[in-house]
């Protein structure tokens, strides 16, 4: 009767094998789990691993390895897993034991030869790859589903977001575009006064505001502010197990979670590269009040510069800008891993990811409009 007791259970529930451990979990009981483990998933793998571990009282280092082992079984075969209810003490021993294990892979890989190595690399680049696929097409389906169904979007997180985002950054953004507006005019007006040709310098000041550097400038700042926000605050639910908590409950974290972000992004970042160039335009006034030219005189050559094609098409260009900041900065922060500076690295990656990315759209947009004669 002692054994059964210590004997950790298996159901099914739907597509989720749940794992229920015993009160007492040690030496003598994790082999035969891990066997009986693994032989459910060579027959019949799951979608969910949920692990229970409210009744768990007491446990050797093999039980908390068993645990570990389950988890790293799962990250392996792209299976969602999920712990609930571990006690405090045992957290603080899984955690020692992933930190260990995690250098120990380190060790493992710099002891890797090169033709490994490069194996290694191309099989990890493929899994990421193929979570990335999954990744997007679970965030297409839930957005145009949100799209069809506006009241599925939870409208209170989204306008948080957009506020947090967009009226939290109309300084620096202001701020920004303005001195940059001031410093171009003023750069390109030393080569055009050998010239007599600084009135063209609010013609050059307009196109590159409105073209270019207003929706880019845009997003490398919200990449930097609002991707990292992003990312900070998914890869902390996923280090906290909350978003593990989400999908227990039936609740899908990309809806949940993701798309009133993305929503957020798509409202706040057009707005933000108007006021952007609106700014940008303000400092070349500036300089060209300064050189004894009237404000009148700076509009109408805006005017004649710009037409509606260059502001509908740079408008068009951060609303794109803004899919790909909310969208890299979300699955960075799902794929946090566990430590303590997952979090950082997560954050990291999101900007780099994110400015990166907005640079080749960015260049695959000009090659466009050029060909396009936009």
């Amino acid at each position: 009767m002692d054994t059964i007791h210590r004997q950790s259970s298996f159901l099914w529930e739907g597509s989720t094998l749940e794992i229920h451990l015993p009160a007492v979990l040690t030496a003598l009981e994790t082999g035969k789990d891990w066997t009986a483990f693994i032989e459910i998933l060579k027959k019949n793998p799951p979608r969910f691993v949920l692990v229970h571990a409210g009744n768990l009282q007491e446990s050797d280092t093999s039980g908390i390895s068993f645990i570990k082992l389950i988890r790293l079984e799962c990250e392996g075969r792209r299976i969602q897993f999920i712990l609930h209810g571990l006690g405090d003490q045992f957290k603080y021993r899984l955690s020692i034991s992933e930190d260990d294990s995690k250098k120990n892979k380190e060790i493992l890989t710099n002891s890797l030869r090169r033709s490994e190595k490069i194996g290694k690399l191309t099989i990890d680049s493929l899994l990421e790859f193929k979570y990335l696929i999954t990744f997007t097409g679970e965030l297409t389906v839930s957005f145009w589903r949100s799209f069809l169904h506006p009241s599925k979007i939870r409208w209170k997180d989204t306008f948080r977001v957009a506020e947090s985002m967009g009226v939290n950054a109309f300084p620096i953004i202001a701020m920004i575009g303005f001195l940059l507006g001031l410093i171009m005019s003023f750069q390109s007006a030393i080569p055009m006064r050998r010239f007599g040709a600084e009135i063209f310098v609010a013609n050059l000041v307009g196109l590159s505001l409105f073209r270019e550097l207003g929706p880019l400038m845009t997003a490398f700042i919200l990449s930097g502010r609002s991707g990292s926000a992003f990312a900070a605050e998914l890869g902390t639910m996923k280090v906290s197990e909350e978003i593990d908590a989400l999908t227990t409950m039936g609740l899908p974290p990309v809806q949940f979670l993701i798309i009133p972000r993305l929503v957020a992004s798509l409202i706040m970042t057009p707005l933000l590269t108007i006021v952007f160039n609106l700014f940008g335009l303000i400092g070349g006034a500036v300089v060209l009040i300064s050189f004894g030219f009237p404000l009148v005189t700076f509009i109408n050559q805006v005017n004649l510069a710009v037409g509606l094609s260059d502001i509908l098409g740079g408008l068009l260009k951060s609303y794109f800008f803004g899919m790909i900041i909310a969208s890299i900065g979300c699955y960075r922060g799902l794929k946090t891993a566990s430590g303590a500076g997952a979090v950082g690295e997560s954050t990291t990656s999101a900007v780099v990811g994110s400015i990166i990315l907005v640079s080749i759209l960015d260049g695959i947009f000009s090659v466009l409009y050029f060909y396009l004669r936009i």
